[in-house]
């Protein structure tokens, strides 16, 4: 009897080890010439991570600042990685003159002041707790921070008429018949650094913080606050910060400032450094 054999066939081990053979040596060749697309795309990612990071913050202390109390941006008495500011919300001309026939509720320096209207009017009421602050040059006797111009908003207030709750009897009046508004909520504002550097990876280890709501001090700040001082859940603008310097120039003739700012910020030894400047209006 005759006896079929199927035949079989398929790869032998030596050939099974060729195979793998080559195709590590195949991989290792197509890695050589994508490693530098990689990793040049990695570095352009983390870059442009970096430049975010820095032209959002120094985007919203610029359009902060550009809303800035006239003559209240001031830095500490030492250290220049913060600065401090008092932030307005709205503003107005106050009524100068009852006009004819006399009529209204007219702004005046010799007694105290419980409303005065709005020529405008706002764009919006102020809230009860608000504060007024007319003519504020940053000096003794017209300094905001000394609330030596600065009155409260009262119930009663429209976008046509403030009310004062005490009455308020101001020190000077604005040449432009000006008035600012400030939150009572958010009152000052901080931006400050803290623990600016590099670790030993190459990484930035400061904090960008926006610092509001701790009151109106009349002293100027002696030195900028640190990590040990500011409040929990405090809002970051930035972190791996490895450079952070804030000056600031009144002005010759004092009709306006200019604030400048340098943020750095570091990964992985990937630095993106920005220098930005804002020009505050000091005409109160």
């Amino acid at each position: 009897m005759q006896k079929n054999l199927q035949q079989q066939s398929g790869f032998t081990l030596i050939e099974a080890i060729m195979v793998m053979t080559i195709t590590a040596v195949l991989a290792a060749g197509v890695a050589v010439f994508l490693r530098k697309p990689i990793d040049g795309y990695m570095d352009l990612a983390r870059r442009t991570e970096l430049s975010d990071i820095t032209d959002t913050a120094v985007r919203r202390i610029s359009r902060d600042l550009h809303l800035a109390l006239p003559n209240s941006v001031r830095l500490p008495l030492a250290g220049n990685s913060c600065l401090e500011f008092l932030p307005t919300t709205n503003g107005g001309r106050y009524r100068a003159d009852a006009g004819s026939p006399l009529a209204g509720n007219v702004f005046t320096t010799s007694a105290a002041l419980s409303s005065f209207d709005v020529f405008g009017p706002l764009s919006a009421a102020p809230a009860a707790g608000d504060l007024i602050v007319v003519y504020n040059l940053g000096i003794a006797g017209a300094n905001a921070y000394s609330r030596d111009n600065m009155a409260t908003v009262g119930a009663g207030t429209t976008a046509a008429l403030i009310t004062l709750n005490p009455a308020m009897q101001f020190p000077f009046a604005s040449p432009g018949n000006r008035f600012h508004v400030l939150s009572g909520t958010e009152q000052a504002v901080f931006y400050a650094c803290t623990g600016v550097g590099v670790d030993a990876a190459g990484n930035g280890t400061g904090t960008l913080f926006r610092l509001s709501a701790y009151g109106i001090n009349a002293a100027e700040p002696a030195v900028c606050p640190t990590i040990a001082t500011i409040p929990a859940n405090t809002p970051i603008l930035a972190q791996n910060v490895s450079a952070c310097q804030f000056t600031y120039a009144s002005g010759v003739t004092e009709r306006s400032g200019l604030v400048s700012m340098r943020l750095g910020v570091t990964k992985s030894n990937e630095e993106v450094n920005i220098y930005h400047e804002v020009h505050v209006s000091n005409v109160p």
